[in-house]
């Protein structure tokens, strides 16, 4: 093994311990007079004072060893009496869970009987060791700030699902999550606690007291007066609900707050401790001191400059020290206690980290004079105890602690050897590592120091939630200014304090991303990799267990630390080849989703699963991309067809496991990630039922052995994924419309892989969740101002409501001055420019990689779906989450990336490479999503001309086989502005009413596109074959939308009439007001398609417009009839205003049969005027009195029916000035007058007719075609609606080969 300072070479065995004579009076190494006074001066004694000269005893190397004994037994003595087992405990002296029987309900446990998760309503879990005299304390990690019961209890209580610590007389709890206490019955008490905090519990049964502390803070005595006496002795217990979890701390670590007078359960390891520190204190004399061979003296010297230089003398003295430390350096207390503040101490005096050379020469030590199971151990826990005290440490206004274990841990992982250890063995296989690029959100602004450094705050005045934009945007006062100001300082302090801990995170992941340091085998970065690719595993494959899933805040954190340091490394690769690409142009090349160098686990691809996509394209693949597929590998590994044998081995090896103790995951590779902090190994499950109720998971490690076949990710070299010699690696099967051009290196394509499925796997969901804290200031500013403009209004006299109002407002005040703080460090640490800037960079990413993927034809099929999710999501995600703080507008590209995003919508929701119904249906609603605002709409309508006609052909594919509802959905927006009446943002009846959030694309203002619409009127007008069959589907939608709806008002009706209380299921409710809200946008895209293209109805030469303008006019003369008949079910049901149901009213509807009608009767040419006419009143269903109904005119019959209730408002439109304007009312008078005229013409020239010669199908026609070959009989319009959809005869069911005219001959 080589020193790194010396570059001598030192073996284990060339130093030796034994005593060997002394051949002369000189040792060979340093005289025998200095070496003497040297290991007197490193060796002193306990009191660090030296006897004088003539009393010491000559020290040699010989009888150093000697010597050491007698100085570590120094104290021997009073050691032994402080290990006797303290009074007042009963128990083994090592405290654990008690995971045999003292636990009640499901709940997975640590290895270490120290982490617990709980796994059912409300399990109970003590501790195996009691305290019935004495202070007694222990410490309990909060991993999740949910509902918890955590104190003491006896042997006697018994526990439950719904009872547990705190609900039985003989125990006691504190709750954070509802700040109470509990012993049977609850009162308020401490303060709320949150994920990273420490809580203390004592007992002083001297005293008969309970008492508890909260990061070192003491939160008073809880109980007093608690029962004592014989066969009273308190356990530490924990009652905890579903997903909580924490971890104890007995006393096998050192107590993070200890309190005087108060003993850890488990006694600390004295005899240990003490001989821990004196070697310790030799080890620094050695430092400290040099030997000056020239002088022949002893010098001391600075430590922080000390190297290990090969001195023999100096290497055997450190020999010996490291004799006896190094077995203490494998117990974890001694670990945390002695070395890691050794090595703390030495970062202390400030400056870079590498400006302390000195932890990496102790490390250079430890591997050469420990045994390499020790150096292990002693790293595993020293990186243990960095996380917890890391992820456990208070916030505090500088992040001083956090920034100082940071340090640390840069520190020993610049160390080469140690990283590479780590990296292979720790970080992700025993630790969860990215707990460390986290920043924990402080709960109580107070303690975090917020309030110093942010001293004035300031939340946002002209907040509306109006459905309409605010007009109300006032100027801003002075003052408010001032504040404002005030209040960005602030933020701006915060911001450079929170750099410095991110910028210490990205070092971290800039030394495990390292691939030069080759010494010794692998470079980190390919270790990373391989690591990495297990951990994205883990989360992907293990949805539903909770025990592996990383929390979706560390994720964002990890994500952001990620892309700083992958762009570093890409960048950084661009400036050495100027042929690469830059980290502005990143993208995945399509290659990677299908040469099988990655592994996408069981992830959905685009076309389907990998196994079918490898069968179907496997010609694809060996014509464009020469890749071949191994015909092994076609026996197609699906999880149907996992083996058997596998399956048995795994039950059998978990069968042999005592039930109590069953592992959840089998061989589980991680920890429960939400119970102990930072322990790594498997998890016991504990349940309470005599069998468990969860099956074993299958192993992870079942599934690599599968997944072999194609991949092994533990095994990869560089080699295999950078490639070397004509081997491309990653970048196998390149296809031909690929640039050959080099991107970069291809373990950075790979990471950056990983980014992209770590923001679909939980980013963008916790992205989403923080935003409520920026919903809630907004309410209660809104709830402040309406509070003080009350204040304002309240009469004098009034001193009671006065008071109230005032209390009121200092509440809300308050409370805003709190959120106001917590939401500048969301902002600051979340929503920040800079993780906008990430968030964005994604999203070109994600662009680039579809359209690369796109271009390659077929093979576009195997790329994951979560790139296409990836893209949508984070484009939402800039648009909703990050403002108003960060504007998407400002973002360089902004208008360029919006358009290409626009034109991956539209060519790819109805792409037939997309096979997953998910993805799709996500595309159309991002679609959908994207003509709602301005912004986006101009960007679709800068996508080329091709493109957008091919997108508004899909849009108007026929109704059936498909969901046509988002695609309805989108032609209304198109639209929307454009019709009559149509220009309103929120329905007229609810402007009074609060929306549920105006940033909803159904509330934005109206944004019709002309240039799509125009599309849309070309294609069909020109498509003879297209505008029948999307017309007749959506009439036939229509029809069941609207009946469907019928039906379900007269059940509602029903239901309100009966004289028993009873409610109607609000599921109905939705989906009537669903088939309402259908039924209106169906007609919008009737209205939208008579305005554009008429001749569709109007032209009968077209061979189906007849038909569809008599199926168009049945319709609306039954949706006429059902809204406008008096005193009907939709008046009684629209009267009711069942929540639910606030949407359905008679305006919406109205207006957009009125629009039709106004198309066809009034805005065209005179003969398609009178076609539609004759159409409409030809039709039995039609009512003038339904005409009338739209300008208020009743029937007589009904107004004097109506007479006594004068307040009866009828519906009209002409109240609907703000709504219709009145160009579209002499319209609607128009076309009132002129049906008024030609009915009573109608009336007037109708002949009666016999019901023999009627249509035996609709009864309202007279007989006028005969099918071929059956001789059934009826009018053409019945025939040709039914032949539209089946070729059977409606009355004999033989096949219709022909339909001939019909005429009645004279003679009958």
């Amino acid at each position: 093994m080589t020193s790194r300072g010396a570059g001598t070479a030192f073996s284990k065995k060339s130093y030796r311990l034994g005593t060997e004579p002394e051949k002369s009076k000189v040792t060979g190494i340093v005289n025998s007079r200095l070496l003497n006074d040297y290991l007197h001066r490193v060796f002193t004694n306990a009191d660090g004072n030296q006897p004088a000269a003539a009393y010491r005893k000559h020290l040699t190397f010989q009888n150093l060893q000697e010597h050491l004994d007698r100085l570590l037994a120094e104290e021997n003595g009073s050691e032994d009496s402080q290990d006797q087992v303290a009074e007042g405990r009963l128990g083994p002296s090592t405290v654990v869970l008690d995971h045999t029987s003292g636990f009640e309900g499901l709940l997975l446990v640590d290895d270490d009987l120290l982490g617990v998760i709980g796994h059912s309503n409300f399990g109970s879990i003590r501790a195996t060791t009691c305290v019935y005299k004495g202070k007694w304390i222990y410490e309990v990690l909060i991993s999740s700030q949910g509902l918890m019961q955590i104190g003491w209890c006896t042997l006697n209580c018994r526990f439950n699902q719904e009872e547990g610590v705190g609900d039985t007389p003989d125990s006691y709890a504190y709750d954070g999550n509802r700040v109470r206490k509990w012993n049977v019955s609850t009162t308020n008490y401490g303060k709320s606690w949150a994920a990273g905090d420490i809580v203390s519990c004592l007992i002083d049964l001297d005293e008969g007291t309970i008492g508890f502390c909260l990061n070192g803070i003491s939160l008073g005595t809880a109980f007093d007066n608690i029962t004592r006496g014989t066969g009273m002795a308190y356990f530490p217990a924990i009652s905890l609900s579903f997903k909580e979890s924490v971890a104890f701390n007995f006393g096998s670590r050192p107590l993070r707050y200890p309190v005087e007078g108060y003993h850890p359960l488990q006694d600390p390891p004295v005899a240990d401790l003490v001989k821990a520190r004196k070697l310790l204190g030799y080890l620094k004399n050695v430092i400290h001191i040099a030997i000056d061979v020239t002088e022949g003296k002893l010098v001391e010297k600075d430590t922080s400059v000390w190297r290990l230089q090969g001195e023999p003398t100096v290497l055997i003295t450190l020999a010996h020290i490291f004799n006896y430390f190094s077995p203490l350096m494998c117990k974890v207390y001694l670990v945390e206690d002695v070395l890691m503040t050794f090595l703390l101490s030495i970062l202390e005096r400030g400056g870079a980290v590498e400006a302390h050379p000195l932890i990496q020469q102790l490390l250079d030590l430890m591997w050469l004079l420990m045994e390499d199971y020790e150096v292990h151990e002693c790293l595993k826990q020293l990186l243990m105890s960095l996380l917890r005290a890391y992820r456990f440490s208070p916030i505090i206004p500088d992040l001083g602690l956090q920034i100082h274990y940071l340090r640390l841990t840069i520190a020993v992982l610049k160390h080469e050897k140690s990283r590479k250890y780590l990296l292979s063995n720790v970080l992700f296989d025993v630790l969860r590592s990215v707990v460390f690029f986290y920043i924990k959100s402080p709960l109580r602004v107070e303690e975090a120091g917020l309030q110093e450094l942010i001293p004035t705050t300031w939340w946002p005045n002209c907040v509306t939630k109006e459905g309409k934009e605010s007009t109300e945007v006032k100027e801003e006062s002075a003052e408010e200014r001032l504040r404002r100001r005030a209040y960005e300082r602030g933020c701006q302090r915060l911001k450079k304090r929170i750099e410095v801990v991110e910028g210490l995170q990205v070092q971290i992941l800039k030394l495990l991303l390292n691939n030069k340091d080759r010494g010794g085998g692998e470079a980190s970065r390919y270790i990373f990799l391989n690591k990495f690719r297990k951990f994205l595993q883990e989360n992907a494959s293990n949805r539903g267990n909770l025990t592996v899933l990383c929390p979706p805040e560390y994720m964002v954190c990890f994500l952001h630390r990620l892309i700083a340091a992958l762009r570093f490394f890409w960048d950084g690769h661009k400036a050495k080849t100027p042929a690469a690409l830059s980290s502005e142009e990143a993208y995945v090349p399509p290659q990677l989703f299908y040469n099988g160098k990655v592994d996408y686990f069981d992830l959905q691809r685009l076309g389907g699963l990998l196994s079918h996509l490898k069968k179907t394209l496997k010609d694809d693949l060996a014509a464009k991309a020469n890749v071949l597929i191994d015909p092994a590998e076609l026996q197609a590994v699906t999880m149907d067809d996992l083996d058997e044998d596998e399956e048995s081995a795994t039950s059998a090896a978990q069968s042999q496991r005592p039930s109590a103790s069953l592992a959840i995951g089998g061989a589980l590779a991680r920890p429960g990630w939400l119970s102990s902090p930072t322990l790594g190994r498997a998890n016991r499950f504990l349940s309470t039922a005599a069998v468990s109720l969860m099956n074993p998971r299958r192993p992870l490690g079942t599934l690599e052995k599968i997944k072999v076949r194609t991949l092994s990710v533990e095994q990869r070299t560089e080699e295999d994924i950078e490639g070397s010699h004509g081997n491309e690696g990653l970048l196998l099967g390149r296809p031909p419309e690929e640039p050959d051009q080099p991107i970069t290196e291809n373990s950075l394509l790979e990471v950056l892989d990983g980014i992209v499925m770590m923001y679909n796997l939980s980013v963008h969901q916790q992205l989403g969740k923080m935003v409520g804290v920026s919903d809630d200031v907004n309410e209660y500013a809104m709830a402040l101002k309406d509070t003080e403009e009350k204040i304002s209004r309240c009469p004098k006299r009034r001193r009671d409501i006065h008071e109230e109002l005032l209390k009121s407002q200092k509440v809300f005040s308050e409370k805003l001055n709190h959120l106001s703080r917590r939401l500048a460090w969301i902002n600051v640490t979340i929503y920040s420019k800079e993780k906008m800037q990430d968030v964005y960079w994604l999203l070109r990413v994600c662009i680039r990689t579809i359209e690369h993927g796109d271009r390659t034809g077929s093979l576009f099929a195997f790329m994951p779906e979560f790139y296409l999710s990836v893209a949508m999501n984070s484009y939402s995600a800039l648009k909703n989450y990050f403002s108003p703080v960060n504007s998407m507008e400002d973002l360089p590209g902004y208008e360029e990336t919006l358009m290409r995003l626009a034109a991956i919508l539209a060519k790819h929701f109805a792409d037939s490479r997309i096979v997953g119904t998910d993805i799709r249906d996500s595309l159309m609603q991002a679609l959908a999503s994207y003509v709602c605002y301005p912004h986006s709409l101009r960007a679709v309508e800068r996508i080329p001309e091709e493109q957008r006609i091919s997108m508004m052909k899909n849009l108007l594919a026929p109704y059936e086989q498909r969901p046509w509802a988002q695609t309805n959905w989108i032609l209304v927006r198109l639209w929307r502005g454009c019709g009559f009446g149509y220009r309103y943002t929120r329905l007229p009846h609810l402007l009074k009413t609060k929306p549920e959030d105006a940033s909803l694309p159904s509330l934005q203002k109206p944004c019709p596109s002309t240039l799509l619409q125009r599309h849309m009127a070309d294609l069909l007008r020109s498509d003879r074959d297209l505008a029948p069959s999307f017309l007749n589907s959506v009439l036939n939608q229509l029809n069941w939308a609207f009946s469907e709806f019928i039906g379900m008002i007269q059940e509602i009706q029903q239901a309100a009439e009966r004289l028993e209380r009873n409610f109607v299921d609000s599921r109905q409710l939705k989906v009537c007001a669903t088939c309402f809200d259908l039924s209106v946008s169906l007609l919008r895209v009737l209205e939208m398609t008579v305005t554009l293209a008429p001749e569709i109805f109007l032209d009968w030469n077209r061979p189906s417009s007849e038909l569809l303008l008599r199926r168009l006019a049945q319709l609306l003369n039954q949706v006429l009839n059902r809204v406008t008949a008096e005193r009907n079910l939709f008046d009684r049901v629209v009267n009711l205003r069942l929540p639910g149901l606030e949407s359905v009213d008679h305006y919406p509807i109205l207006v957009a049969v009125t629009g039709i009608l106004v198309q066809l009767l009034v805005d065209t040419d005179v003969q398609g005027a009178e076609r539609a006419t004759a159409v409409l009143l030809a039709d039995p269903c039609f009512q003038l009195r339904s005409i009338q109904y739209l300008l208020g005119h009743a029937e007589p019959s009904a107004l004097a029916a109506a007479a006594p209730a004068t307040d009866k408002r009828h519906f009209s439109l002409q109240t609907y000035t703000e709504y219709i304007s009145a160009e579209e009312l002499a319209k609607v008078d128009k076309m009132l007058s002129h049906l008024s005229e030609e009915s009573k013409q109608a009336a007037a020239t109708t002949l009666p007719t016999s019901e023999e010669d009627l249509c035996p199908i609709c009864y309202a026609h007279p007989i006028s075609a005969i099918f071929r070959p059956c001789s059934h009989k009826s009018c053409k319009a019945c025939i040709n609606q039914h032949l539209m959809n089946n070729k059977d005869c409606f009355f004999c069911k033989a096949t219709i080969t022909g339909v001939d005219d019909f005429t009645k001959p004279a003679s009958s």
